[in-house]
């Protein structure tokens, strides 16, 4: 059992309400005494999974499980899956519309930021049935 569990619906395509759930996540852990280290870690990664489902799944569900020695994230999504992962891995590889461009996003660094900040990432995903993404951020202290 979990010391601690949040839920969070992402909409989609709403890049004003993208980054609530990493805020809010960033907000209890400092409230529960994490380092600024791990806190950090943890944000980056949320942050950018939860602005790739805005952009590129429609949106979705983000669960996370905070103990004491780990933090726990899973991202779910109904949206279009990825074809390649391998390739999505890839620094600058990028599917994102130009209008998500425009707005500052969509450099193709997503993922690799996620697998730099974490120290687990597992990407389940099936083109036209969705993508779930476990990451795990060990407590080092």
């Amino acid at each position: 059992m979990s010391l601690f569990e949040l839920h969070y619906d992402v909409s989609g395509d709403d890049f004003t309400r993208a980054g609530e759930a990493s805020g809010d996540v960033k907000a209890n852990l400092k409230k529960l005494g994490f380092s600024p280290a791990v806190i950090r870690n943890v944000v980056i990664a949320l942050y950018e999974a939860e602005i790739n489902m805005v952009i590129h799944a429609g949106g979705g569900v983000i669960d996370v499980s905070i103990d004491p020695d780990k933090i726990c994230m899973v991202l779910t999504d109904h949206g279009p899956g990825i074809a390649d992962i391998s390739l999505a891995m890839k620094e600058g590889y990028s599917t994102a519309p130009d209008n998500v461009r425009a707005l500052g996003f969509g450099a193709g660094m997503g993922l690799p930021n996620i697998k730099k900040y974490t120290d687990d990432m597992v990407i389940e995903s099936e083109v036209g049935v969705g993508t779930v993404i476990k990451l795990r951020v060990d407590v080092k202290e």
